[in-house]
């Protein structure tokens, strides 16, 4: 007999908090403790206190605990789960859900406790260009620990799960990210940046080197396209690569720097005439599902991320990791307006069960209850 969701207590960290929506897994926060709540389920979060003014203890019938953390570029993250987790550990708790796997060797502590744990693991951390060197090592230790220290390992996609399964021989349960698809934005919101519906690509993502912005704008800006490139994001730090890609002139690029209104950023979405997506590294992708959702036309990176995303091809073209590359795409795509507009009315068909949210909080659930149980 399965416990009753109505006892279960979660407690959730390792992301900036709720209801703070930046990157994919905030969202994920969100999404999921809002639609636990509603099913009976207590819900805890742990939020970066460095970020929030004000700090309401509930939300939305979601608990926030507003924990410190050393505040530093690399530090900021691992302090404040380690934070998070002895407070945890020492509360009435039911399942510790952690999210990203540099927070692997943490796991030790709720083991310590008798506390059942799972974690989210996400991309391969360790193969990104922004750590060099030592964080790379970290990552790729810290992933290894997660496999051995947490009880449930989640993975976002089928291709992740087999990484896991080749690197650190774990199996994983594969949950995927949820979607919110929408069939008709104003474009009103684009005009604050002089924008036409159809008459700019558009690129939504951090602005570091694995998203391959620069090798974007530099095919582009090869092609013969007469429209505009789109660049929404930025970095929350100073950073000479982001720089340089902003400082690039060319009356074809626009950098909007971060986004936040939602109506805004659907509406870019939604009118762009082309979406590019040059995430090398990661699982299930948050801005890829957005795109799917607002019924973009995809151009994406050659990853088996990406491929698995799309379908093998069915819902997006692909680029090869060169600007040559993607010249030829944007040309393609110039000459082919039909064979867009046919990507564009297939886009939302791509958002299949898996990536419905209230399908992935059932089976969040799942595993929750039978941790619980154990």
């Amino acid at each position: 007999m399965s416990k009753n969701p109505k006892a279960l207590k979660i407690a959730i960290m390792g992301a900036k908090g709720y209801p703070y929506v930046y990157g994919g897994y905030d969202t994920m926060i969100k999404e999921l403790g809002e639609r636990l709540v509603a099913k009976g389920v207590k819900v805890r979060v742990y939020n970066h206190r460095s970020l929030f003014k004000d700090r309401p203890r509930f939300v939305n019938g979601i608990e926030c605990i507003y924990t410190p953390a050393i505040e530093s570029k690399s530090l900021t993250q691992l302090t404040h789960t380690f934070f998070s987790m002895i407070h945890a550990c020492f509360s009435d708790v039911d399942v510790i859900f952690v999210v990203n796997s540099g927070n692997g060797p943490f796991g030790l502590i709720p083991k310590l406790f008798g506390k059942p744990t799972a974690i989210n693991v996400d991309g391969l951390e360790w193969l990104r260009p922004k750590w060099k060197g030592m964080g790379a090592k970290y990552f790729k230790w810290a992933s290894k620990m997660a496999t051995k220290f947490y009880d449930q390992i989640i993975n976002d996609s089928d291709e992740m799960r087999r990484v896991y399964l080749d690197l650190f021989d774990k199996d994983s349960k594969v949950i995927a990210y949820g979607a919110n698809p929408r069939e008709s934005v104003d474009s009103q919101p684009i005009q604050k940046w002089n924008l036409e519906s159809r008459g700019y690509y558009l690129i939504v993502g951090r602005l570091v080197p694995d998203n391959n912005a620069d090798l974007i704008i530099e095919g582009f800006l090869k092609s013969d396209s007469k429209r505009k490139l789109v660049v929404v994001g930025d970095v929350p730090f100073q950073d000479e690569w982001a720089n340089r890609l902003k400082n690039m002139k060319d009356e074809r690029l626009l950098f909007t720097g971060y986004v936040t209104d939602p109506n805004e950023l659907a509406s870019l979405y939604s009118h762009c005439y082309a979406y590019f997506h040059g995430h090398e590294y990661g699982g299930t992708n948050p801005a890829m599902l957005k795109a799917l959702g607002y019924g973009c036309a995809i151009l994406a990176l050659n990853t088996p991320f990406n491929q698995e995303m799309l379908q093998n091809g069915k819902h997006g073209w692909y680029f090869e990791k060169n600007a040559e590359a993607v010249k030829d795409l944007v040309e393609k795509s110039e000459r082919e307006p039909e064979q867009l507009e046919s990507l564009r009315a297939n886009a939302r068909a791509g958002l299949t069960k898996k990536y419905n949210w209230d399908y992935v909080t059932d089976q969040y659930l799942e595993v929750f209850q039978d941790l619980a149980k154990k």
